[in-house]
């Protein structure tokens, strides 16, 4: 049994000029965020731009973040795609790099025929079935329209290599449902960086959050907080990074965490197309929003 806990960055995706991967600047930005006391990396989540990316890219990235990774540092792969083939292919091969588990997204082309607790529970079993590496569930309604029942989970939590999930849907209500009825010692984890104080106190053992990714120390310091009881300053720091989280996370989205990126010397650069940088008025608004707040 895998364990986890603490504050795991989706690493976010570097491209060139040209549109390539940008070896370069993904060494820059492992190395740097290797200083904060983040456990592991997430490499091609829904922050890293997955959805876009080649299934040689993927594994372009995953060869590369575990390089640079800090010895000691969790490696996460976002391998989850529509068919179970394909990803539990994508898994095995990161397990070959030295990836401990694989964060896996709801399949959700279809969404007549898998939005329901049985194909939920067949694509993930079926997953975990022939993974060599544990799996962990990953659901974003707001981005798959697909949301997994609590139901679900439940029942999958009883499977030996499904062993945790990443709620990104920042439904606490929904959370604690998952906390107080999955098997002992299946992992729940926020995906959610505006209610990440909440989903610590009501028993997520950590998160992973796109945000940290631009600000890792503000996301490590309200785990400390909530890790040592610090209870006044963890809701401080919630407070604090309310307004910028959800700019970079909702309401913008990867144009504008890549944007917070650059401003606090980590490298965002460009998304990829159809996404595209975000315009001079709403760089402006994130840079109001991350006064104070550094990388």
């Amino acid at each position: 049994m895998i364990k986890l806990q603490g504050i795991y960055p989706p690493i976010a995706t570097p491209f060139n000029h040209e549109g390539d991967l940008y070896k370069a600047k993904v060494q820059h930005n492992i190395e740097k965020l290797n200083i904060v006391n983040l456990s592991g990396y997430v490499v091609c989540g829904s922050t890293g731009e997955s959805v876009m990316l080649t299934a040689e890219e993927k594994l372009q990235m995953f060869s590369w973040v575990a390089q640079y990774a800090k010895s000691g540092k969790q490696l996460l792969c976002g391998t989850g795609v529509e068919s179970v083939r394909e990803t539990v292919d994508l898994t095995n091969k990161a397990a070959d790099m030295g990836y401990v588990a694989a964060m896996v997204r709801t399949p959700h082309y279809y969404k007549n025929l898998v939005n329901n607790v049985d194909a939920q529970v067949r694509y993930f079993r079926a997953v975990a079935d022939q993974s060599r590496i544990p799996i962990m569930i990953y659901n974003w309604p707001q981005a798959t329209g697909v949301d997994i029942a609590a139901e679900a989970v439940v029942m999958l939590s009883e499977h030996p290599n499904i062993v945790a999930i990443k709620e990104s849907s920042g439904n606490l209500e929904k959370l604690m449902k998952m906390i107080r009825e999955v098997k002992a010692g299946f992992q729940v984890l926020s995906g959610s960086a505006p209610t990440l104080y909440p989903s610590l106190k009501v028993g997520a053992v950590g998160a992973v959050l796109a945000f940290a990714n631009a600000a890792p120390y503000a996301c490590v310091t309200i785990w400390e907080a909530f890790r040592t009881r610090e209870e006044e300053a963890g809701m401080d720091w919630q407070g604090r990074i309310a307004n910028p989280a959800n700019l970079v996370t909702v309401k913008y989205g990867i144009p504008g965490l890549k944007y917070a990126m650059d401003l606090n010397g980590y490298y965002g650069g460009i998304p990829r197309l159809p996404l595209v940088p975000v315009s001079p008025a709403v760089r402006q608004e994130i840079e109001a929003a991350f006064d104070g707040i550094k990388g």
